[in-house]
C-alpha cells in the first residue's frame, strides 16, 4: 500500500489542450506514432509504466494545444480500445470521451498478406475490425480476407 505522506511528482497543468490516458503502457510509443505526435511543434508530455487499477500499468500523453478529429483520434482504439480523452480548455476539464473502434478502417494499417493487392498495386487498404477479446482487436482485409492479429498490426 502507498504510503500518502509521500510525495508524489506531478505533472504541470496544460491550459489547453487534450490528455489521453489509459493507454496500454507497452503500446504508448505505437500510439505517438500513430498519431505522429513526433512530428508536433507544442509541448508534449508522456509517462509510462504508471499505476492503474484496470491496466495494472498504464500510459498517459498530455498534448498542449492539439486538439485531434474523431477519425484521427480513433486510430488509437486498434491499439488502446479503452483509451481516454480530456479536452482541457482554461485548465479546466471541458469534455470526456472514450475512443470507439470503428467497424471499418481504411488506409491507415498495412495487410499482413505479402501478396495481397494492396501491398503490390497503388490500392488503399481496407479492414473490418473485429473483436478480439476485452483489450484487442483484429484487422479482416477487404481483399484477401487475411486476419491480422494486434501483435502484428503495423499501423501508420
Amino acid at each position: 500500500m502507498a504510503d500518502s505522506n509521500k510525495p508524489k511528482l506531478q505533472v504541470s497543468a496544460i491550459k489547453n489542450g487534450t490528455v489521453i490516458d489509459h493507454v496500454p503502457a507497452k503500446h504508448l510509443f505505437k500510439v505517438i506514432s500513430i498519431l505522429g505526435l513526433d512530428k508536433i511543434t507544442t509541448q508534449i508530455t508522456f509517462g509510462t509504466n504508471l499505476e492503474s487499477k484496470k491496466l495494472g500499468h498504464k500510459a498517459i500523453i498530455k498534448l498542449s494545444e492539439v486538439f485531434f478529429k474523431d477519425e484521427d483520434i480513433n486510430k488509437i482504439a486498434l491499439i488502446a480500445p479503452h483509451a481516454k480523452l480530456n479536452i482541457i480548455k482554461d485548465f479546466k476539464v471541458t469534455e470526456k470521451r472514450e475512443v470507439q473502434v470503428p467497424n471499418q478502417i481504411k488506409g491507415i494499417a498495412k495487410c499482413g498478406n505479402p501478396k495481397c493487392i494492396t501491398n503490390n498495386d497503388n490500392v488503399n487498404t481496407v479492414f473490418y475490425v473485429l473483436p478480439k477479446d476485452n483489450e484487442k482487436v483484429a484487422l479482416k482485409c477487404h481483399y484477401c480476407e487475411k486476419i491480422t492479429d494486434p501483435e502484428d498490426m503495423e499501423v501508420f
